[in-house]
């Protein structure tokens, strides 16, 4: 489990430096141009806020991964990011269209590629939990 936490740690960190680039790749400055100004400061302030809570738990996986495996509070905070990854895996499928991904050969790719990387870290924290 020691290396599947640092190895989470890198991939979260690098997860939350990618949401650095999503205004760009998705084009928000047209995109989000016909919003009210609330939404679109509540867009990018939500993915903001999104990246930094991938990043802190990237920084602490790295950093606390002893206690995150060896302490019941650890544990508990296991419980905690499988239960988060677990929701977004189910959004994966449930919150996003279909008509997103179908038929892309890129999109596809992604979206496998998430629904790996989700199921691997709801795995991982869930056995941690577990112990």
């Amino acid at each position: 489990m020691y290396f599947h936490l640092k190895f989470i740690g890198i991939l979260l960190i690098a997860l939350a430096i990618m949401h650095i680039f999503f205004s760009k790749y998705f084009n928000w400055k047209k995109e989000l141009s016909f919003l009210s100004l609330i939404n679109k400061e509540m867009m990018i302030i939500h993915t903001f806020f999104i990246a930094l809570t991938i990043l802190l738990m990237g920084l602490f996986c790295l950093t606390s991964t002893n206690e995150m495996i060896e302490t019941t509070l650890g544990r508990k905070i296991a419980l905690g990011f499988a239960a988060f990854w677990f929701i977004r895996l189910l959004v994966q499928f449930f919150g996003y269209s279909s008509a997103l991904w179908r038929n892309k050969i890129f999109e596809t790719f992604m979206h496998i590629l998430f629904t790996v990387l989700w199921s691997y870290l709801s795995i991982i924290f869930f056995k941690i939990w577990l112990g």
